[in-house]
């Protein structure tokens, strides 16, 4: 009896594993196609290193919905963040963090001046249109992420990035309706590279 079960659990095992990596491809097709209309793409990252700290440059790709364009038109305010973490990955366990840094940006439009204000930390920048805006704000440079005093270069690094839309920054009465609006779920992909930080102190 025990034999002739055999080959029947064998095939269902089979068949939940495959259901399972399937779900799993689709997820991630999902996150980097983008949700709904809107989607932030990290293109590349890097750090370089200025006097004796690291700073971050990167380029996005920013897609933003009708839906959202018309809300900041409106005289609605969106909120980034950008999420970089340093680490030392181990094979064996968690690994290491190392320095874990946020940097908020906001994106509005001003109906008197008739222009979009882009505030990157303690810096602003004014623009004639959302296109010349966006752009801005595809272009993350020159963001203070770690001081050269909090790595030492003979190590592995990994460095992560991630940019994403702070929803819960909203006005209350629009996050009733961003709730159930793929539109304003915005996230990038994670994106993970290894910094030769070795290199860069050298060519410094």
């Amino acid at each position: 009896m025990t034999a002739s079960f055999m080959p029947y659990y064998k095939k269902i095992k089979k068949l939940l594993i495959t259901c399972l990596f399937s779900f799993v491809a689709i997820g991630v097709t999902a996150v980097h196609a983008g949700v709904g209309n809107s989607a932030l793409n990290i293109k590349n990252a890097e750090l370089v290193l200025q006097d004796d700290e690291y700073v971050l440059n990167a380029d996005v790709d920013v897609k933003l919905s009708s839906e959202i364009e018309q809300a900041v038109n409106k005289g609605f305010e969106l909120n980034f963040l950008v999420e970089f973490q340093l680490v030392v990955p181990r094979k064996y366990w968690f690994d290491d963090e190392i320095v874990t840094v946020t940097h908020h940006i906001s994106l509005s439009y001003h109906a008197l001046s008739r222009q979009y204000l882009l505030i990157r930390d303690d810096s602003q920048k004014l623009f004639a249109s959302l296109d010349e805006a966006k752009q801005a704000l595809s272009e993350i440079r020159d963001l203070k992420v770690l001081q050269k005093s909090d790595v030492e270069k003979v190590e592995p690094y990994k460095a992560k990035l991630l940019m994403r839309l702070d929803y819960k920054k909203l006005p209350k009465a629009l996050q009733v309706d961003v709730i159930g609006s793929d539109d304003w779920k915005i996230s990038s992909q994670r994106f993970e590279w290894i910094p030769n930080l070795a290199k860069l102190e050298t060519a410094k």
